[in-house]
Order: structure tokens, then C-alpha cells, then sequence
């Protein structure tokens, strides 16, 4: 039994279902997203209540119930309260800016880096050192505060590059003489 696919999801106000077939599109004020569900599982939608449940009990069922369930709450969720990420630069000359619908990052490179930002994202600079990413597509947010991540990752003496706010850099003592 898969503790996460028991559970129902619930949803809220202001979301809008559809499902026809094997897709699923939600509506709501964030934006409008669709998924589809995999063969293996089937959904019931009653009383603003989505239940997952596999269609067989056999292994692919099984391994497919408790992912289709969270990325439907994930789907949910995004349209109703959308996500957000927050990233930090750490680092002397260290900075990002917007241009138009691009990120531009001087990240100590002899050159600066810019980025394209997908759609459905929005990302506001604060600072020129704090970086918010938000949008409904929790799977896209994340790749985009990944790839941006991962133009300077954090070194571990100093601490500087591009790092979550919420992550912690384990500090390395330097050399002793």
C-alpha cells in the first residue's frame, strides 16, 4: 500500500478540472497546466475530491500510484498558489540583473552569463544578489533554479557563488602553515 496515493487530494476554490481520457487539465488563477496519467493508474474526480488508484495490483501500478497522486497535488497546487524558489550570490563582484525577459549573472567569469527565461516563470532580482523564481509548473521552476545554480555552485572555503536560501554550505578549513 502506498501511504501518499491513499490520501486523497483536495480541491480548492477556484480550480477548475478536466479530464478526458488519459489528460488531466487544471484551471485556476495562476494559469492553466495538463498532465497525463499513466496507464497503469485511473482517477476519480467527486465532490472537488481527485482519488488515484492503480488498476491493477501488479508492480508498475504499484510504483506509478504515489507519483501520479503527488504530481497532481503538485498540479493543483501550482494553479491555485503557484511556487516560488529563492536563490542567494555569495561573492565579491558577484551580482544578477533582468534584461527584458532575460537573467544576466556576473558570476567572476571574464564574461557575463545570460540566460533565457521560460515561459510560464517570472524572476525578480532584489539587491542584485537575491534572485526569485516563481511560477505553477513546479518541475520547470525547479530545472530553471537548478540550471542557474549550477552556473557557479557554491565552493566550500569561502562560500561563494550561487546557493538556495535555504541550503547550508558545510565550510572547509584552509591550509595551516
Amino acid at each position: 500500500m502506498s501511504r501518499i496515493g491513499n490520501s486523497p487530494v483536495k480541491v480548492p476554490d477556484g480550480v477548475t478540472l478536466s479530464h478526458q481520457g488519459n489528460e488531466l487539465s487544471a484551471k485556476g488563477s495562476k494559469g492553466e497546466l495538463n498532465m497525463s496519467i499513466p496507464s497503469g493508474v485511473s482517477i476519480e474526480i467527486a465532490d472537488n475530491i481527485i482519488v488515484v488508484k492503480p488498476n491493477k495490483k501488479d508492480t508498475v501500478g504499484r510504483a506509478l500510484w504515489g507519483t501520479v497522486r503527488a504530481n497532481i497535488f503538485n498540479l493543483v497546487a501550482g494553479v491555485s498558489t503557484g511556487f516560488v524558489r529563492r536563490l542567494e550570490i555569495n561573492g565579491v563582484g558577484y551580482r544578477a540583473q533582468m534584461q527584458g525577459s532575460k537573467l544576466q549573472l556576473n558570476l567572476g567569469y571574464s564574461h557575463p552569463v545570460v540566460m533565457d527565461i521560460p515561459a510560464g516563470i517570472s524572476v525578480t532580482v532584489d539587491n542584485n544578489t537575491k534572485i526569485e523564481i516563481s511560477g505553477a509548473d513546479k518541475q520547470l521552476l525547479g530545472q530553471f533554479a537548478s540550471e542557474v545554480r549550477a552556473k557557479r555552485p557554491p565552493e566550500p572555503f569561502k562560500g561563494k557563488g550561487v546557493k538556495y536560501a535555504e541550503e547550508y554550505i558545510v565550510r572547509k578549513e584552509g591550509k595551516k602553515k
